[in-house]
């Protein structure tokens, strides 16, 4: 990369306008007097720790790349002054290859006035000085150094004040420095605005710097070897799903009390109510609706625990090393594997991440291969439908999340392209901090809460209101309901599948706002489920292939734009209505057709004449980046 000669600091006035101008939006919140702060370094440098740090904010940390995808701004206030600091994404070179490394750039060359804090590992130090170098010319920078003790603790040496010296900048180490001395010495930095003088960075002499062991432990050997590292991902992954799911495990006797408790406990006192309209607004429009979907969240907490302990032990980046080559062959890079299980959380921040890859088409095949991937959200509406056709609730959820899973390497088998070639910044093992976990599982179940207390809440109030009342403002029962009249033609859309019923309808397509509410809406209605398991299945089916949420598409038209992002949505809901009639005609007797006509459409497959897409990939050592 360093090879490269062209700059962003070199661009044109009228090109830095046209980057200023993208950026508007984003820096209006800065006071004119305020002096900005960016932070810049490579992916996983440790940037968005040092940001929280300085600003108190709570920026997305985590040991892998591509976790800061756009920037991030905050004021800081410390000894009556007061900074404006810029999280930016994770940058190697200003000629940048990856979407997020060119909002970087983009961003740096825009803000030509703003101080430069340079954010490195001790360990990538020499991957970190040719950024320096190129960037820190002629600009008022400092360089903070990270993760020291890990780097001493492998056989590295640093000579801080000699480096600083060396380098004509000021160097700080973030490490072992309380947060007070930490901020106090940014704040003088960022105010006395020294260094970027025209230096010319060499290689590091060896009684300032010298690196640490590059041998791989043992470890790091086996989780590098796919013989061992990828049975281990799926025994894990089964282990997760057994705890969470399995009858009277922890996850199940967790949901039962809480389930218990709403509509057991609290709802035989609201049945005491004398006033038939409060009773049933407490019962079915508060305790029913939320009750049914707040019960699952011990069982989301633990999927949340299982995949930050994968993303901050350093395994998560090992398995994107791993499956890197099975990717390729579905024209996708081992980085996808980030966003993908991001996925399993929020289908709208795991969007987000794929602005981490290298290829602006590599990023919309991920981003239409996502929403067939279980999130959270769709995991009560799973667990109420899978009680109709599994009694082992254990089961049923392995089933659809390997049949999501499913969809989606078929969905990027169909749009399979050439596959970009892989590097990927491959963090340290460490045992995952307590801190860090507790803060990232209290985030993610916040946020949860927030949205049950607000969206989901909101939904199933109207939703009692437009069932419970005609158009007279008379109580009365749902199918004379101003919800009856409104929806009652949208029973055919399930009549395929067995269930001729408008609230059917309703409860899918409410789906689209948030997917909790399927659940709760089922719950209203009906109190479960109350269709064949043919029927429950296919309309699992449907859930698990239909646009994911309006938060989704909203992430989607973020980074491809509304027609494309509407779009998207639209068909993948038609698909998925067809999926479930689909799966519908064959769990009611249809594979006896099926059988008959697969041998001519795999005929007819074979015998096309492919293209064939050959890839030339990187040894295992070229590929790693230590």
């Amino acid at each position: 990369m360093r090879g490269r000669q062209k700059s962003l600091t070199g661009k044109s006035s009228t090109a830095k306008s046209s980057a200023a101008k993208s950026f508007t939006k984003k820096i209006s919140t800065k006071n004119s007097a305020q002096t900005e702060v960016l932070l810049v370094g490579n992916p996983n440098a440790g940037k968005s720790t040092l940001f929280n740090a300085l600003t108190g904010g709570n920026a997305k940390v985590g040991n892998w790349h591509g976790v800061t995808v756009g920037e991030l701004s905050r004021t800081a206030v410390f000894g009556g002054k007061e900074l404006f600091f810029t999280d930016l994404p994770g940058i190697y070179s200003p000629d940048a290859m990856s979407m997020e490394e060119k909002r970087s750039a983009e961003y740096i060359a825009a803000h030509g006035e703003a101080f430069l804090l340079f954010v490195s590992e001790c360990a990538q130090l020499p991957r970190t000085l040719p950024l320096v170098e190129r960037l820190g010319k002629g600009r008022k920078c400092a360089l903070v150094l990270t993760k020291r003790r890990q780097f001493e603790r492998a056989g590295g040496f640093l000579d801080l004040p000699a480096l600083s010296r060396y380098l004509g900048m000021e160097v700080l180490s973030s490490e072992g420095m309380k947060k007070r001395d930490l901020k106090a010495s940014v704040f003088r930095l960022a105010e006395e605005g020294k260094g970027g003088g025209e230096f010319k960075i060499t290689e590091l002499p060896a009684k300032i710097y010298r690196p640490q062991s590059e041998e791989l432990s043992r470890a790091d050997r086996l989780l590098t070897d796919g013989r061992f590292a990828l049975p281990l991902f799926l025994g894990l992954l089964l282990l997760l799903f057994w705890v969470t799911f399995a009858p009277n495990l922890l996850g199940d006797v967790l949901k039962t009390a809480i389930e218990n408790f709403f509509t057991v406990t609290l709802a035989e006192k609201a049945q005491t109510i004398s006033s038939p309209v409060l009773r049933g607004f407490v019962a079915d429009g508060i305790l029913g609706g939320v009750g049914a979907v707040l019960c699952f969240l011990p069982q989301i907490f633990l999927l949340f625990f299982g995949l930050i302990l994968m993303e901050e032990s350093g395994f998560l980046a090992r398995l994107a090393l791993l499956t890197d080559g099975m990717l390729s062959k579905i024209g996708l890079s081992g980085r996808a594997v980030f966003s993908l299980l991001m996925g399993f959380g929020c289908t709208a921040a795991a969007i987000l991440t794929t602005r981490g890859l290298d290829d602006k088409k590599v990023q919309k095949r991920v981003i239409l291969c996502l929403p067939y991937l279980p999130c959270s959200a769709k995991l009560p509406v799973f667990l109420t439908l899978a009680s109709a056709f599994f009694e082992n609730p254990f089961v049923a959820a392995v089933l659809l999340y390997a049949l999501g899973v499913g969809f989606s390497l078929v969905a990027a088998l169909l749009l399979k392209r050439e596959a970009p070639p892989f590097v990927l910044e491959l963090p340290p093992l460490q045992i995952p901090r307590p801190a860090f976990v507790a803060k990232s599982l209290y985030f993610q179940l916040k946020q949860f809460i927030i949205k049950l207390g607000t969206v989901i809440l909101a939904f199933f109030l109207f939703s009692w209101l437009l069932s419970s009342f005609s158009w007279k403002w008379e109580y009365c029962a749902v199918e004379e309901s101003m919800l009856a009249h409104l929806c009652g033609g949208l029973k055919f859309l399930f009549a395929p599948v067995g269930m001729n019923d408008w609230k059917i309808a309703y409860a899918a397509l409410s789906g689209l706002i948030a997917k909790e509410n399927v659940a709760g809406a089922l719950q209203l209605f009906y109190g479960g489920f109350p269709y064949s398991a043919q029927s429950a299945f296919a309309f699992a089916v449907f859930l698990l292939c239909c646009s994911p949420c309006v938060s989704a598409i909203a992430a989607t038209a973020k980074e491809l734009g509304w027609g494309r992002a509407l779009l998207f949505a639209l068909v993948q809901t038609v698909t998925a209505l067809l999926m479930s009639y689909l799966t519908y005609f064959l769990l009611t007797g249809g594979w006896g057709y099926a059988l008959v006509a697969l041998p001519p459409i795999i005929a007819l497959f074979l015998l096309k004449d492919h293209e064939k897409i050959h890839r030339k990939r990187k040894l295992l050592s070229q590929k790693l980046h230590r």
